[in-house]
């Protein structure tokens, strides 16, 4: 498709004898790759998540870390992780300090669905080994309370 500004006289011819003709991007075959890269991330984003999947209770106050922390997680089943390494409740206190020489105060990380007695058994074996144990919660979004 050729333009021409003066009316078509004369001077309308370019040197060399191009017609002048604009190029335009054909930007459907972009679209359809952005679209289709968004429907592989939307059904992938749920593999995405790592690690255990552990509820904890949630509170109103919240402080943020950003060094790793030495955390002994317990599932629902009653199962004991030392930083997501399984590991026996009668080893834990050395295993514990072999793998945190130094550190003083241990988190225990529980879902909320968990039984009272494997928590007080883990806290208490945590407490005979002479650690400091904190308690992990998640922070309340003031949505409602039940």
């Amino acid at each position: 498709m050729a333009f021409s500004t003066n009316g078509g006289g004369l001077g309308s011819r370019r040197r060399g004898g191009s017609s002048g003709s604009l190029a335009e991007i054909n930007i459907v075959p972009l679209v359809d790759v952005v679209l289709v890269l968004l429907v592989i991330f939307m059904l992938t984003a749920h593999v995405m998540d790592f690690g255990l999947e552990i509820d904890v209770p949630k509170v109103k106050q919240t402080r943020d870390s950003s060094k790793e922390l030495p955390v002994v997680a317990i599932s629902k089943s009653g199962e004991l992780f030392l930083n997501d390494k399984p590991v026996n409740i009668n080893r834990l206190g050395e295993e514990f300090k072999r793998r945190f020489p130094g550190s003083r105060e241990v988190y225990v990380r529980a879902d909320k669905q968990t039984i009272y007695d494997p928590i007080a058994q883990v806290v208490s074996t945590l407490g005979l080994a002479g650690l400091d144990v904190k308690l992990v919660t998640q922070p309340d979004d003031g949505g409602g309370s039940k």
